[in-house]
């Protein structure tokens, strides 16, 4: 991939960026050097607070206040970028240098449509008329494999997939044809097949054009897939740098070494990760009150029945009369889960694997008594688990769910002893008296400190929300958990941490697991069962084991073939 332009396209060197705070100067970025030649593509990876992102803002110019660039030099083809003034560096950005943000909604104005944003981004920079630039916006689409361009240029971000989105962002940012782009965890919301669909379109772009790629990521397996060389940051610092395939097998620092024995496919499925260390050692969880009349482990225990959900606005009274005239067409109706029939064992953990929209969240809310079924049965040891009638509602308390995003799922304004404590006493599994020790120890066997109880949830990190979220579950002594993609937030080490804890507790607790995700080595890790979810239906179900060894749907073997795996550790 390497141009052939002598010298260093970029030279990166000591660079120091510091946020002032009420606690002092943040330095997130310490020391920073790196030099990036023509058409090379470097992996930037690190957890959360690492600084990897700081380093791709401080490259293009996009530090504010409190922040501050406070040594250091920034040289693109010998040019210095420190110290420019705004409309010089305006008229680098866009043109020699851009960014795809993780969020392409931060790139796209939700007002405009998707032909205009790019009119704008080509008069950012060159003199166009309106035809051109329509002409060269419907180009820049087909680049990005959008189909349909010519009508889907008059599109506004709302009709577009996430995946599609993306695909519009990186098609801004190659407009102007830049020397580099720095891309900033661009795939990390996406399923695995669209993911691997801009990582291909990436690598013919990045050897079609000569651009050379910063690619920020947590995700390691991404990253080998498509840089050349790769460096890692810790705490602000690069801690190691050098060819991709070298620091991914035989890794020289420590921290490096963590990160990889964190992935679950370094280890055997059910196996402890980051060589058991994490919670996995953290206290036991509080004994259940008696429960009556469970099946013995392995019998069949949630069985879900031809259930179906169909999704459609109903129509008010003129548009009823409209549609019986003829005169208007009917809703569309969203068939979001069409007659699934599963069973999970007592003490199973069954995965439930799909692309967005192939029904799989909607599937694990019905399973949760969350949603309502359109028709179908859905019951838990024998009962059902809602209510019958036009107002039905869940009607046990032994299937709890874990969210993917605990921020949202946790009451900001409530402490989180309250958060925890709120089921057992409204159900009566504890009195008032007993509920702080009830907490505690709760906190305790999800491995967090038990003087937290008075902490709210904003003073917690994403890792340890998700810990809270799981004592909130488990705290309600249920037999079955629907966990709807608790880890895909998750820095590589957290996610370890979650799933360590969720085998710990699953054998302690004989707890039995819907484990929904797109993230199949997780899945492969944790599950004994797997069920592949495509446009509401189940295409596959099996022994985790025998599915991803040998697929026989079509589209299990396109999700698994479009996952990216790391290359195989050094001896």
């Amino acid at each position: 991939m390497t141009g052939t332009m002598t010298g260093p396209l970029l030279e990166v060197t000591n660079l120091k960026t510091w946020f002032q705070s009420g606690r002092g100067e943040i330095k997130a970025v310490d020391g920073v050097s790196f030099s990036l030649a023509p058409g090379e593509v470097l992996g930037l990876v690190g957890e959360s607070g690492s600084g990897k992102s700081i380093t791709g803002f401080s490259i293009i110019g996009l530090i504010d206040e409190p922040g501050r660039i406070v040594e250091g030099s920034i040289r693109l083809e010998g040019r210095e970028l420190i110290g420019l003034p705004p409309h010089e560096l305006r008229t680098i950005r866009g043109k020699t240098i851009s960014m795809v943000f993780q969020d392409p909604m931060m790139t796209l104005n939700p007002v405009l449509s998707i032909g205009t944003q790019i009119k704008l981004a080509l008069e950012a920079h060159e003199k166009i008329s309106a035809a051109d630039a329509r002409e060269r916006a419907i180009k820049a689409l087909a680049q990005v494999r959008i189909s349909e361009p010519e009508r889907k240029v008059d599109f506004f971000p709302h009709q577009f997939s996430g995946g599609m989105r993306q695909r519009v962002a990186i098609a801004i940012a190659l407009l102007h044809r830049p020397k580099l782009i720095i891309c900033d965890e661009p795939t990390t919301a996406l399923d695995v097949s669209i993911q691997a669909e801009i990582l291909a379109e990436m690598k013919e772009l990045v050897a079609e054009l000569g651009t050379a790629l910063i690619w920020i990521s947590h995700d390691l397996a991404v990253v080998s897939s498509l840089a050349d060389r790769v460096a890692v940051m810790r705490s602000g610092n690069i801690v190691e740098i050098g060819p991709a395939l070298g620091v991914l097998t035989r890794p020289q620092h420590d921290y490096t070494k963590a990160l990889l024995d964190a992935l679950p496919s370094r280890a055997k499925p059910g196996q402890l990760l980051l060589r058991g260390s994490g919670i996995a050692d953290a206290a036991p969880p509080p004994r259940k009150s008696a429960t009556l009349n469970l099946p013995p482990l392995g019998s069949p225990y949630l069985v879900i029945d031809d259930a179906m959900k169909r999704f459609e606005k109903p129509a008010s009274l003129f548009r009823s009369l409209a549609i019986k005239s003829g005169i208007a067409q009917p809703l569309p109706v969203v068939q979001a889960v069409d007659g699934v029939s599963i069973t999970l064992k007592r003490g199973e953990v069954l995965g439930l694997v799909g692309e967005s929209g192939s029904g799989k969240s909607t599937l694990g809310r019905m399973a949760a008594g969350i949603t309502v079924p359109t028709s179908g049965t859905i019951r838990l040891n024998g009962k059902p688990v809602m209510s019958d009638g036009r107002n039905a509602r869940k009607i046990t308390t032994r299937i709890q769910t874990i969210f993917q995003d605990p921020f949202a799922s946790l009451n900001g304004r409530m402490r989180i002893g309250d958060i925890i404590a709120e089921g057992p006493l409204a159900h009566k599994l504890v009195t008032r008296a007993e509920a702080p020790i009830y907490v505690k120890e709760w906190l305790a066997a999800v491995g967090l400190d038990p003087t937290f109880a008075n902490r709210f949830p904003h003073q917690f990190s994403g890792g340890q929300r998700q810990r809270i979220a799981i004592a909130r579950a488990l705290a309600m002594q249920p037999d079955v958990i629907v966990c709807d993609e608790p880890v895909a937030s998750l820095d590589v080490s957290i996610q370890a941490q979650i799933i360590n804890l969720l085998i710990r507790l699953r054998a302690e607790l004989d707890l039995s697991l819907i484990f929904i995700s797109h993230d199949l080595s997780v899945v492969r890790h944790l599950c004994d069962r797997v069920a592949i979810m495509y446009r509401g239906k189940i295409v596959e179900e099996g022994v985790a084991s025998t599915i991803y060894a040998d697929p026989q749907h079509d589209y299990t073997r396109r999700l698994l073939a479009a996952v990216p795996v790391l290359p195989e550790a050094a001896e």
